[in-house]
């Protein structure tokens, strides 16, 4: 009973403290690496090839690390998925750069007692790099989990393997370890057996961590922002860039919005791979962002930040996406209504003939409503609302419903959809809604030469993205972007999944086992 006592006074004192202590605001870093990759090999490297290799890549992340620290006061900073090794490997070729990193529960402080979990010399160095400067450090590494190779689910090579996040406190305690779901052409590494919910609280909020892909999916996105009331997402990614709705400062700006958190986001730089875009988002409005197609170099940001973003006078209301949407009647259809893709998936489009006017284009049951004014349109330039709803893409897991007014490549009508990068028209106003059957909806504005819109648009709380404070600079693509979770396909991420391998061979085993019986009969 004395024991149980001291135990609920700790935990209460420990929780005052945390409380007195609290910050309203914290400084944030993010930096986007352009990785040091490894030589293009069939055959795994050694053991310390892969850390020499590593030990480059950490050695630049250590100056962004000091820079972010010293110079700026950074409390956290995020480094990119992939950041120490790149992402061509096989399961064989990656082995040699994983590290068993154990779960944050063993109270660990890597840079003290490196070899207490085996050889981390990684986790060593890393927790050595937040521990020297007073600084939680995000970063992005490989864990390798030990299993029976006779079991089933176990890999052949007896190992699981994990594309991990790990984040080390000021004092170098590593206090979270978060492994991908939702991988992407990631065969080197395995499925976790569930979504893996990852927080840790701090004096300057809470905050919930995943990473690249599984922001387009409930869990574990979603349920960290609803169900766990994070105040900030940490997000390391390597994000290659999709127009003209999936470019990463796009979409990662749109999802802190939509979900009303903060997103620190940190990608990879390659420019051969369309990889760019990193940000500091708010709730609001983008604190700082970066896209940058031109140089190979990395880059550094920094903002303030609100710790408690829902206690801030900022704090954007709750939205229902549908209000407005389904309380007019729709504008007459226009004639001139036409069918274009956007990259896999087949959009219903409706040009925008006039200078202003009030157009409506459907698909099944979305209806996309925009009213608008140019401020001058140029000549060679033609824009369209589009309508999709269905399962996207290739694998049509992903239920999407998007309301998008964009830009076309050309007069040609078979470039709607196209990759436009540059735009010369302006709008006076503009007003887009729709009838979505989901409250998760995520507005995007991206202006010419890949640009955000930080003031310049805001979303009303009956369902409307319009402009403010002015005309706008020359516009790509507005759109409001859905994702109907209930309505996703069942299906199976891009790795190594024992348990589902095994899920599908069951059809196949049971005929096996009806057949036989019948020849038994």
């Amino acid at each position: 009973m004395i024991t149980s006592s001291l135990q609920t006074s700790v935990a209460v004192f420990a929780l005052i403290i945390l409380h007195v202590s609290a910050l309203d605001t914290f400084k944030a870093a993010v930096y986007e690496h352009a990785v040091i990759l490894p030589n293009d090999t069939k055959a795994p490297v050694s053991p310390g090839e892969a850390l020499f290799l590593m030990n480059k890549n950490i050695d630049i992340l250590e100056k962004a690390i000091k820079q972010a620290a010293e110079q700026q006061g950074a409390q956290i900073i995020v480094t990119p998925e992939d950041a120490l090794y790149g992402w061509k490997f096989t399961r064989e070729t990656i082995f040699p750069y994983l590290e068993n990193i154990p779960d944050p529960q063993v109270n660990w402080i890597p840079c003290q007692d490196p070899r207490r979990f085996g050889h981390t010399p990684v986790q060593a160095r890393l927790s050595c790099l937040a521990k020297n400067n007073s600084i939680y450090v995000v970063a992005n590494m490989g864990d390798k989990k030990p299993c029976n190779s006779g079991r089933t689910k176990c890999p052949s090579n007896g190992h699981y393997q994990y594309n991990t996040n790990v984040v080390y406190d000021k004092t170098g305690k590593l206090v979270a370890r978060y492994h991908k779901y939702h991988l992407y052409r990631e065969l080197q590494f395995d499925v976790p057996e569930k979504p893996e919910l990852v927080t840790f609280s701090t004096t300057f909020g809470k905050f919930g961590i995943f990473t690249c892909f599984d922001i387009l999916f409930h869990d574990p996105a979603v349920t960290l922002v609803k169900d766990f009331h994070v105040d900030t997402i940490l997000f390391p990614t390597a994000w290659m860039n999709v127009l003209p709705l999936l470019t990463a400062i796009e979409f990662h700006s749109a999802w802190a919005m939509g979900m009303r958190v903060n997103l620190l986001a940190a990608n990879t730089h390659d420019v051969n791979l369309k990889m760019t875009g990193s940000g500091i988002y708010a709730p609001h409005s983008p604190k700082v962002y970066h896209h940058d197609m031109e140089t190979e170099s990395g880059k550094i940001l920094f903002a303030e930040v609100d710790s408690h973003p829902r206690n801030s006078p900022t704090y954007p209301p709750a939205v229902n996406w549908t209000a407005y949407a389904t309380s007019i009647t729709p504008f007459p259809g226009a004639k001139n209504s036409f069918r274009g893709f956007i990259s896999r998936d087949e959009f219903n489009f409706t040009k925008l003939s006039e200078s202003a006017g009030n157009l409506t284009v459907c698909q099944k049951e979305l209806c996309c409503h925009l009213s608008y004014r140019m401020l001058g349109q140029e000549g060679s330039e033609v824009y369209v609302l589009g309508a999709f709803a269905g399962l996207h893409g290739k694998r049509r897991r992903e239920y999407w419903q998007v309301c998008t007014m964009l830009k076309c490549g050309s007069t040609n009508l078979a470039t709607c959809g196209q990759p436009v990068e540059t735009a010369l028209t302006r709008f006076e106003w503009f007003s887009l809604s729709g009838t979505f059957g989901t409250q998760y909806v995520f507005p995007e504005v991206l202006l010419s030469k890949i640009k955000l819109a930080p003031e310049k648009f805001e979303v009303l709380e009956d369902g409307r993205l319009v402009n403010k404070n002015g005309s706008s600079e020359p516009v790509l693509t507005v759109s409001l972007f859905g994702r109907w979770y209930t309505k996703d396909a069942h299906s199976i991420s891009d790795g190594t999944s024992n348990s589902a391998t095994a899920y599908l061979m069951l059809p196949t085993l049971l005929m096996i086992i009806t057949l036989q019986y019948t020849v038994m009969a």
